[in-house]
């Protein structure tokens, strides 16, 4: 009788272990793009398929783009914290003031290389950020292509251009930046933009060329001003892959492994290399309508650094405020961006 009590229970936990192995976990993806958009064809989706095939289609995601889970933008942070969300991708800045150790990549003239301010970001927020995230387990972090300058009706070509615009941009220190350029700066995110064109909200906006077709932002300016090449951008964003923290915790072993495989250090390095390579496509739409364009000189880059600089030393002696080494963070930054552009 013991001998078959033993069985019969040795059967049963085998039975429930394969149960628990074999357990089926659908992530809520919520983000910011609409489903044309480059992030959504080029990153989110070919990232659900791989999880959803490398876990035998044990782990799904049920998609939901274009803020159509609720919410806003800049709630998508706290959206993953508390668990409402399981999985996104979003910009810390649209949150201002929250990630104050993020922003020095967001700083001016920073990098030029979506891929090599990936591994740089990673190295340096998982040293530096990760408190700032609560209940977050990134996954992955980046920086955008090159951030540019459009504009509606006036193009810009010197530093005396900028006065009297009303300009977007996505977060705190880029709308320092505005400012300090001469610009009214205009704090909104992404989806907000188009509208905000339309109604004359705003008379332009900073963004990178990635994004601008799936919105058809190109049909609503005319002129693009472009940074010598040869310099750091104007600016860039940091982006987030964040999934919730207990969401992560609570999946059976061999599921977090899939995650395990498809985050991190590489995962960001593919993701920057894939913001780079979206440039041309792009810009080849701005082109096509016969659009105006203008590189702005090195020479003249001197002048919009030599204004913009203020904000370098003001964000040291705010890290410095708050018990970090903001002068060593700067430093680590840069040497990390450099370290990555070879």
């Amino acid at each position: 009788m013991k001998k078959i009590l033993f069985g019969t229970i040795a059967v049963a936990a085998g039975l429930l272990g394969q149960s628990v192995g074999a357990q089926e976990v659908t992530l809520k993806f919520h983000h910011i793009w609409n489903p044309q958009a480059m992030a959504a064809v080029n990153v989110i989706a070919p990232w659900c398929e791989k999880v959803a095939k490398e876990s035998s289609n044990r782990l799904k995601c049920q998609i939901l783009p274009a803020m159509s889970g609720g919410g806003t933008p800049a709630q998508l942070v706290d959206r993953i914290k508390d668990g409402v969300d399981d999985v996104t991708i979003t910009l810390p800045g649209y949150t201002a003031g929250r990630f104050p150790s993020t922003e020095v990549f967001e700083l001016p003239f920073m990098t030029n290389s979506a891929e090599a301010g990936a591994r740089a970001t990673w190295d340096y927020m998982n040293k530096y950020s990760l408190k700032e995230f609560p209940g977050t387990k990134l996954l992955a972090t980046w920086v955008h292509d090159e951030g540019y300058v459009h504009t509606t009706s006036k193009p810009i070509h010197t530093l005396a251009d900028f006065k009297g615009l009303k300009v977007r941009a996505p977060t705190r220190q880029t709308n320092k930046l505005l400012a300090a350029l001469g610009a009214n700066p205009v704090g909104m995110p992404l989806p907000a933009v188009p509208d905000a064109v339309s109604k004359g909200v705003i008379d332009g906006f900073l963004l990178p060329w990635e994004v601008m077709p799936s919105l058809k932002l190109h049909e609503m300016v005319k002129y693009h001003s472009e940074t010598d090449p040869s310099r750091p951008a104007l600016y860039s964003a940091v982006f987030i892959f964040a999934m919730n923290q207990a969401k992560y915790d609570s999946l059976p072993a061999d599921l977090k492994k899939v995650i395990d495989a498809n985050s991190g250090a590489a995962l960001a390095q593919q993701i920057g290399r894939t913001w780079d390579n979206s440039q041309a496509a792009g810009r080849k739409a701005a082109q096509e309508r016969g659009n105006v364009f203008h590189t702005i000189p090195a020479a003249e880059l001197d002048n919009w650094a030599k204004a913009s600089a203020p904000l370098v030393d003001a964000w040291v002696a705010d890290m410095d405020k708050r018990g970090m080494p903001g002068q060593q963070m700067l430093k680590e930054a840069r040497e990390l961006l450099a370290k990555y552009r070879k």
